[in-house]
């Protein structure tokens, strides 16, 4: 028998262990490495993070540069946490915290996200599930995970990214499978972790969000090896939970950026929503949650029901008080503050925006602990309450004032339509005898891959291992490339269309 390893060891080594004299040059630097220098990191910068670059007409956050600040948040977080003596000896205790793994595995996390941003997530799970036979379907986190697991090529062999347990641990944000792992799975938990419940129109199709699909179960149980008996199996790592509240302070404060400088966050509008709440507060907390529902169009009614659904979903944090001070600050630090003066493309107004987000990130950094016994939908790293409650306001401006808008809808349902044509167009190029030998290289071999995947005597083995390669596929283009490829496809280019990676 092997002596034992220090749980701490164990995890510097990725799949194929990595020779001892390599550890002084950092393996999880070597990691942050390789996930840059990846071509699937290089696409993020074509793919929509809310709002399309090619129909805003100015500069906003892609994928890219979304999960840059993501990782410059959880190194500064992962940094003040291991400064601080007292969190250190606990985040010691619960596995340990590097700056360097928490900064790659947040370099990483959006890898396997598609076209068109989430919209694209949700079209390609419905269509992986109902079309392609795939009981898995699609999840963009999962994704990601495969990408650093199986189906990015180094070398010789298919390893991934042949990266450490520690940094495929730390991108586990949901670490589950959609069915049936860990045993008993955290959906059935009450009340579940955060991601766990089933979508509501589907409630026997797994959880709505998870980490991993079942062909990369080993690969999580060897990642997360290290951590048993600190954390639950269920639980994140303090790493992955570090990523996972960089990846919300990220989002609610960038794409707040976003929308102010595309002139869609109109400062009468938001005014006028949280001034009527903290005006009328009262008397909409009397109205019976039918009655607000038909209600919509009422300033202050939208917040009141997000005051509601944060104490049904989140009751182990949310607190009026601290909500209507969130309410409060939101409203000074964005309606009278960055909102007051329309976005010009002035050097000075980018200043102002800089000043937004720095003094926003500093604000929410400053305010995360870490708990040894978290609540079941948090993770060991959190915010103070004060600025949980900011972060909720915050992303609940851009959901009602820009994701509710129906020339937004318009231009997503065009995109939605794309993909679903997409999908079946190359199920249709994939079933015809006549074109394998013209098939795309990548999707060639992605088919054989996911068919050397799957069990022999598995049902309907090669449909399946088809459909897996469709959604690899699909899943890798940009938003440009999804286009220019359904064009291609449907006869309206009249040019060779090539793309290296791609076929």
């Amino acid at each position: 028998m092997e002596p034992p390893v220090e749980p701490r060891a164990r995890r510097l080594f990725g799949g194929s262990a990595r020779a001892l004299g390599d550890l002084a040059t950092s393996p999880f630097r070597a990691d942050r490495d390789r996930i840059v220098g990846s071509p699937f990191f290089t696409r993020l910068g074509g793919v929509t993070q809310v709002i399309s670059p090619g129909g805003s007409g100015l500069l906003v956050h892609n994928r890219l540069t979304h999960s840059l600040k993501v990782a410059q948040v959880a190194r500064a977080i992962a940094e003040r946490l291991t400064a601080d003596g007292h969190q250190r000896d606990l985040v010691e205790k619960l596995g340990g915290c590097d700056p360097d793994v928490v900064e790659a595995a947040a370099l990483a996390h959006d890898l396997g996200h598609p076209p068109f941003g989430h919209l694209g997530e949700r079209v390609l799970d419905r269509l992986a599930r109902h079309r392609l036979g795939l009981t898995d379907g699609f999840e963009g986190n999962a994704q990601s995970y495969r990408i650093v697991t199986s189906t990015e090529i180094r070398g010789a062999a298919t390893t991934g990214l042949d990266l450490t347990a520690a940094v495929r641990a730390a991108m586990l944000k949901y670490p589950w499978t959609r069915l049936d792992h860990p045993d008993p799975h955290p959906r059935a938990m009450d009340p579940p972790p955060r991601g766990a419940t089933p979508p509501p129109d589907d409630p026997d199709s797994g959880s709505l969000k998870f980490g991993a699909y079942r062909t990369e179960l080993d690969d999580l149980r060897q990642a997360r090896a290290p951590f048993a008996g600190r954390i639950a199996d269920w639980q994140q790592t303090v790493e992955a939970s570090v990523m996972d509240t960089a990846d919300d302070i990220a989002y609610a404060i960038h794409d707040v950026e976003d929308f102010y400088r595309v002139g869609v966050l109109q400062q009468g509008a938001v005014a006028a929503e949280l001034m009527a709440w903290q005006r009328e507060g009262g008397h909409l907390r009397a109205i019976t949650d039918s009655a607000l529902a038909t209600s919509a169009r009422r300033p202050g009614s939208s917040i009141e029901r997000l005051r509601r659904q944060l104490h049904h979903k989140d009751a182990w944090i949310a607190d009026d008080e601290a909500f209507a001070a969130a309410v409060e600050h939101v409203r000074e630090e964005l309606v009278e503050g960055l909102l007051a003066v329309p976005f010009d493309g002035s050097i000075e107004a980018e200043q102002y925006v800089a000043r937004f987000s720095a003094r926003w990130t500093t604000r929410f950094v400053d305010a995360i602990t870490v708990v040894e016994q978290p609540a079941v939908r948090s993770g060991h790293v959190l915010l103070a309450p004060a600025q949980w409650h900011e972060v909720q306001v915050l992303k609940f401006v851009h959901h009602r004032f820009v994701l509710a808008r129906p020339d937004l809808a318009l231009h997503q349902r065009g995109q939605a339509r794309l993909l679903d044509t997409l999908v079946e167009a190359l199920r249709e190029w994939l079933l015809d005898p006549e074109e394998e030998s013209r098939l795309p290289r990548r999707l060639h071999d992605l088919v054989e891959l996911a068919e050397a995947e799957l069990h022999p005597r598995t049902p309907d083995r090669i449909g399946k291992a088809r459909g897996r390669a469709i959604v690899d596929f699909v899943a890798q283009l940009t938003d440009g490339q999804a286009v220019a490829m359904l064009d291609a496809l449907s006869g309206r280019s009249g040019a060779l269309w090539t793309d290296a990676f791609v076929l």
